[in-house]
C-alpha cells in the first residue's frame, strides 16, 4: 500500500515515523537508567548498581537530571499520542474478552483500532504516575526550598515516590511483554517504524479496516479525476 514515506517495503505501513520513535526511545532510556537507579537507592541490596552507572556519586547527581528529561520526553509522548488513547465501545468488549487475548485467541476478540484497550490502559497509567514520579522527586530533589509550614508535602513525597515508581515497573514489564510475545512484531515496529498488514489484520483488524476504507476512497477519488 502507498506511503508517505518511500522506505516502507511493500505489504508494510508506516507507524511510528521517526519523530515518534525517538520520543519513545528517548522516554525508555531515561526510564531505565531512572528505575537502575531508583532501585540502587531504595535498598543496600541493590546500591552495587550505582558502580555500573558511573558511580554513587555520579548516579545521585544524574538521577533528578534525567528525571527532568523523561518528563519532556512523556509530555512530548501525551502530545503525540493521547487523542488515539480516548476510550471507546469497542475498548469495554475488548476488557470482557480479556480471557481470550490471554489465550491468543486474537480472532475471537472485539476488532481493536490502532491501539486496544490494554495499551492505552498501560498509556495513561504510566502517564499519570510518571508525573506522579516527577512531583515526587522534585520535592525530594530540592527539600530546602519547603517552607517548613509545608513540611508536610515531604511525607507524602517520600511515601509517594516509591509507590509511583512500583506502578510504573508494574507497567514496564506488562509493556515488555506485550511488544515482544504478546503481539510479536510490535516491537520492530518501533525500531523500524512499519509493521505488516498481516500483523495490523491480526492483532488491529479495526485499524485494518481504516486502512481499507482509506484505500478505497483513495481509489475512487483517483477514478473521479479528469483524464
Amino acid at each position: 500500500m502507498p506511503d508517505s514515506d518511500h522506505t516502507v517495503p511493500p505489504g508494510h505501513i508506516l507507524r511510528y515515523p521517526f519523530y515518534e520513535r525517538a520520543i519513545h526511545w528517548t522516554a525508555s532510556f531515561s526510564y531505565i537508567y531512572l528505575l537502575l537507579t531508583g532501585l540502587a537507592f531504595w535498598s543496600p541490596w541493590l546500591f552495587w548498581l550505582t558502580h555500573l552507572l558511573g558511580g554513587p556519586q555520579i548516579s545521585r547527581i544524574l538521577h533528578p537530571w534525567i528525571g527532568l528529561i523523561f518528563f519532556i520526553a512523556v509530555c512530548f509522548m501525551y502530545s503525540v499520542w493521547h487523542q488515539d488513547m480516548h476510550f471507546t465501545a469497542v475498548d469495554r468488549e475488548w476488557w470482557k474478552s480479556l480471557d481470550k487475548y490471554t489465550r491468543n485467541e486474537d480472532e475471537k476478540m472485539p476488532p481493536a483500532g490502532r491501539y486496544n484497550a490494554g495499551q492505552k490502559a498501560l498509556f495513561w497509567t504510566f502517564l499519570i504516575a510518571g508525573l506522579l514520579l516527577v512531583a515526587s522527586g522534585l520535592v525530594l530533589w530540592l527539600p530546602e526550598y519547603i517552607p517548613w509550614n509545608l513540611r508536610w508535602l515531604r511525607y507524602i513525597a517520600v511515601l509517594l515516590h516509591p509507590i509511583a515508581a512500583l506502578v510504573t515497573i508494574a507497567n514496564f514489564m506488562i509493556h515488555v511483554y506485550m511488544s515482544v510475545f504478546a503481539e510479536r512484531g510490535a516491537l520492530n515496529s518501533m525500531i523500524k517504524g512499519d509493521v505488516s498488514l498481516s500483523f495490523i489484520r491480526r492483532f488491529h483488524p479495526g485499524w485494518y479496516r481504516e486502512i481499507l476504507a482509506t484505500e478505497a476512497a483513495r481509489e475512487i477519488g483517483s477514478a473521479d479525476l479528469p483524464k
